[in-house]
């Protein structure tokens, strides 16, 4: 159902090649985990926009599995992200219909009206 294709200035974006229904799961992604130690040696590395912010105060990583590291941001996402910290997961879910061949997008900020500017967006021209 899911596969990777060019997304037009971004690089590698999650498509669909079936509908999806609003409220579906899409993908659960198992993650590894960093301690708040080895994040800012992560932030060295070209993981540093792969991972996302984990825990409670968020000051440790977890890189997602499967696709979970490749879904693009939007401010008009189609899908959200559900940090499962106990389950060691990161779920994906749609919040709208996403036809065959969309692109799946999710807000890196979290919530999907989060129109907050992003970290990096000087060094990633897509994100402005």
């Amino acid at each position: 159902m899911l596969y990777i294709a060019n997304s037009h200035g971004k690089g590698r974006g999650v498509y669909t090649d079936s509908r999806i229904e609003r409220d579906t799961i899409i993908e659960q992604c198992p993650i590894l985990e960093f301690p708040h130690e080895e994040v800012e040696l992560l932030e060295l590395t070209m993981l540093n926009n792969y991972y996302f912010s984990w825990g409670k105060e968020q000051k440790r990583a977890a890189l997602a599995l499967g696709l979970g590291s490749i879904y693009n941001h939007s401010y008009t996402p189609n899908a959200i992200y559900i940090p499962r910290e106990d389950d060691q997961l990161i779920e994906f879910v749609a919040i709208r219909k996403i036809l065959a061949n969309d692109e799946i997008t999710i807000n890196y900020n979290g919530s999907p009206n989060d129109q907050s500017p992003l970290w990096g967006t000087d060094e990633i021209p897509w994100l402005k």
